[in-house]
């Protein structure tokens, strides 16, 4: 199976080659430390007989904003030390702004190919590998095998789209998930599918979702509420209705649901934040066609009068913005877009949500929050319509939604200490060669 793997690695990088070569231009950044990318990471000196060193790999922002308590558990003894690398380029300016200081190395992640894959190895020397999510690298595994070094897999999770690739891969997908030394899943469901797909069930445990214990930021206080309201332009005593990471076609969605929420006597302004940044003008030039006075947050200050839609096409500012959220719709939900974005931090905020029909990246997520009665699904643009007036003509409905998903965030945290326990618990020290 790896030889065959191999063979077919390069005719398909090669045929990708044009959409990761566009991709690269159109978000910058993948220049930056690219000899990382081929296995030519800094070479690091020999670990210590004391101490394991840990290779962990988290693929973009979401998982290495997520795995910061995972790190502090796994070092709080003094005898671990990690080397994180990340696949994007925005995850690997996150991780250099957050760990710089609390690991040891920080690279990014070597294409999958043998050779490159190898030298990578040979540089960072692991103890033992920790991967994130759905992240099963063929050759990286392999190499963790070949070098009897055990292979982690945390937040474990399988979307519908790739549960069902990996059904029709079955000899694939137990051959890759036989390699892990356990398997820690972010839900039930996500436990039932690996094991489904041929995981030992002693080896693999539910500990819940990572990102519950990212800590909250603390929370604005109520002049600085004033001051970015302030600073967005909104009129005063609007209802703020957020846009939380959307995707194409879910802005118009929403400008057209305030239009209706403006003529049906509800004050609402739109806060519109897309998961993409560099679609800033694309989404312009929606607002453009439509009457309401708009701001584009990268342009500059607001002006002197209200407006009524805030475009926040920048980075990093969500969870400062979400804040002064009324009611939140979550991304990547409305059809056609499909897998969700994490509503995870904003039910943590206390932010009353709406979530499409298609949030199969975080269905377990989804479900508990609609069942603990933190948010509400809707189908389509016209049920998204009718939701928002409903929730926001009764303030009692959006007040009892908080509470449920202030608790419901509380309820599911602890799963970083389990997982760090479990896996020092796996492995002694190095000995001395």
């Amino acid at each position: 199976m790896m030889c065959l793997y191999r063979l077919l690695f390069l005719p398909a990088l090669l045929l990708a080659l044009p959409y990761y070569l566009l991709r690269m231009w159109r978000r910058g950044g993948y220049r930056k430390d690219f000899q990382h990318r081929l296995g030519r990471f800094h070479r690091l000196p020999s670990p210590s007989a004391k101490v394991r060193r840990f290779w962990l790999q988290a693929v973009s922002v979401g998982e290495v904003l997520a795995i910061g308590p995972l790190i502090d558990a796994l070092q709080a003894h003094g005898d671990v030390e990690i080397v994180l690398t990340t696949t994007t380029s925005t995850g690997y300016a996150e991780a250099r702004k957050r760990y710089s200081e609390t690991v040891l190395a920080i690279g990014l992640f070597p294409l999958d190919f043998w050779l490159f894959s190898r030298w990578a190895w040979q540089r960072i020397q692991p103890d033992a590998v920790l991967l994130t999510e759905s992240e099963l690298w063929p050759e990286h595994l392999h190499q963790a095998q070949c070098h009897k070094v055990p292979a982690f897999l945390i937040n474990a999770r399988l979307s519908d789209r790739s549960y069902r690739r990996y059904q029709k891969l079955r000899p694939l997908a137990q051959g890759l998930i036989h390699k892990l030394e356990h398997v820690f899943t972010a839900s039930e469901p996500d436990q039932a599918r690996f094991l489904e797909l041929g995981a030992e069930s002693a080896r693999t445990t539910c500990t819940g979702n990572i990102k519950f214990d990212v800590p909250l930021p603390a929370l604005l206080t109520e002049p600085e509420r004033q001051r970015l309201h302030e600073a967005l332009g909104f009129p005063e005593g609007d209802a703020i209705l957020l846009g939380s990471s959307t995707w194409p076609g879910e802005e118009a969605c929403l400008i057209r649901t305030q239009q209706a929420l403006l003529q049906s006597g509800i004050a609402c302004s739109l806060l519109l934040v897309p998961r993409h940044a560099e679609r800033g003008d694309e989404i312009a030039q929606l607002l453009k066609q439509q009457p309401l006075s708009w701001q584009q947050r990268s342009k500059g200050s607001t002006s002197a009068h209200s407006v009524r839609i805030h475009l926040a096409d920048t980075t990093g500012e969500l969870t400062q913005l979400s804040q002064l959220a009324d009611l939140a719709f979550i991304g990547k939900s409305l059809p056609p877009n499909n897998g969700g974005q994490t509503p995870i931090e904003a039910a943590g905020l206390g932010i009353p949500l709406l979530m499409g029909p298609h949030m199969n990246n975080f269905k377990s997520v989804a479900s508990s929050l609609l069942a603990a009665g933190a948010a509400c699904s809707v189908t389509d643009a016209d049920d998204l319509q009718r939701e928002c007036q409903r929730l926001l003509s009764d303030a009692k409905v959006r007040t009892d939604m908080q509470h449920a998903a202030q608790a419901w965030y509380q309820s599911n945290q602890g799963s970083s200490q389990q997982i760090a326990d479990c896996i020092r618990a796996k492995r002694e020290p190095r000995k001395q060669v």
